[in-house]
């Protein structure tokens, strides 16, 4: 009977988040052909704002790309006009890792931070050294009315052998492909750390490696409100790439991270006990499967302990099954395990693909994800 109870539950909780569903942006409707690549994050006031990469002319990663967001004042129930925050012309501005500093005492009511990349060639052309990726973000004080002019970090957070393209670009490392999480960047709220901005990426290193053997997944981070930043250590699995991250402690940080390889169809994971700068273990888990696929994380604190949560296709074959988890024990067990979205029989393509997700309020998780073969952007609200 308590099997069965928790099935009826379940199914109960499903129809109601579906009910709830809200789409964002649609491919085709205000000036772009295509969105792809979402992230959301909650202001110090209770808004939400939601990102994406607004493709002008294809679905393609490569071309004419801005970074584009609207705003909810409502969790998620109804969302503002279409904004854009970084356009750089016929080039590609993407990746969207956006954070709120709520602890730098200059501004009170918070500051957002948008991290940033921006390309000049298709990825696989910069793997070859044909092109460049370069790293930035803007800011907010005022919710995302308004954008500060962008601050060019390229240098401090990213280590690029392209003296032909910029006389300062002469690192040895010779990292190509760069990319931020994508989804929300964090902040240490407790702890040694309290008040790091941390921003997970991935990078590169040298030629092309078959099976995506030269991506390798890293953090840069900012214990200055933004002021200076710092390069984590690498996590020296090969073919790591799209990452996210989150805190679990006062100085623990968990990454998880998708395995560009395929080989292992899970969720690479990686714990650091100096606020993500080394890496204590890394494994694949297999409790988190994956299809090659990006995956979102999340944390919060509750009472001293922190509760955190991973969203991703829980599948080893499409992308797909759109499940969110919530741990107790910084992600050795999962006791909530929830289906956001799953295809109809007989579907084909990729339904249920890229996610972020953000605490809308005590019990309630907004989940924005990439529905329908991309065709849509859309948010729902999965009570815990």
């Amino acid at each position: 009977m308590k099997t069965t109870f928790l099935t009826i539950c379940a199914v109960a909780l499903f129809a109601m988040a579906q009910a709830q569903e809200v789409t964002v942006f649609e491919s085709g409707k205000d000036g772009y052909a295509s969105y792809r690549i979402p992230a959301v994050i909650k202001n110090k006031n209770g808004d939400l704002l939601a990102f994406s990469e607004g493709r002008v002319d294809h679905a393609g990663d490569y071309g004419n790309v801005d970074i584009v967001y609207k705003i909810s004042k409502d969790n998620g129930k109804t969302w503002g006009t279409i904004q854009v925050a970084a356009d750089y012309d016929q080039l590609q501005a993407g990746n969207a890792a956006p954070v709120v500093d709520l602890l730098d005492p200059q501004y009170p009511n918070g500051r957002i931070f948008l991290f940033y990349n921006t390309g000049n060639g298709h990825e696989h052309d910069v793997r070859n050294g044909k092109g460049l990726r370069e790293c930035w973000y803007v800011t907010s004080t005022d919710g995302g009315k308004t954008w500060s002019a962008p601050t060019n970090i390229t240098t401090a957070i990213h280590r690029p052998n392209q003296p032909l393209l910029n006389p300062n670009y002469t690192f040895k490392e010779d990292w190509r492909a760069y990319a931020n999480t994508p989804g929300h960047a964090l902040q240490f709220d407790s702890g040694k750390y309290k008040g790091r901005i941390y921003i997970p990426a991935n990078h590169s290193e040298g030629n092309p490696k078959p099976a995506g053997k030269d991506y390798y997944a890293h953090s840069y981070y900012s214990d200055d409100n933004g002021k200076t930043f710092k390069i984590g250590n690498t996590i020296t699995f090969e073919g790591g790439n799209e990452t996210m991250a989150a805190q679990i402690s006062k100085t623990g940080l968990y990454m998880n991270t998708r395995n560009q390889q395929g080989n292992v169809r899970n969720r690479i994971i990686s714990y650091s006990n100096d606020g993500g700068v080394t890496w204590d273990t890394t494994f694949y888990d297999k409790n988190l499967p994956d299809p090659v696929n990006q995956g979102a994380t999340l944390s919060w604190k509750k009472g001293k302990n922190y509760i955190l949560a991973v969203c991703n296709a829980a599948s080893e074959k499409d992308r797909d099954n759109l499940t969110l988890r919530i741990s107790k024990d910084q992600g050795k067990t999962w006791h909530f395990n929830q289906v956001v979205a799953k295809s109809p029989a007989g579907y084909k393509g990729s339904y249920s693909a890229y996610s972020d997700i953000v605490l809308v309020k005590k019990n309630r998780i907004g989940v924005l994800y990439e529905k329908d073969n991309y065709k849509t952007i859309v948010f729902t609200v999965v009570p815990i």
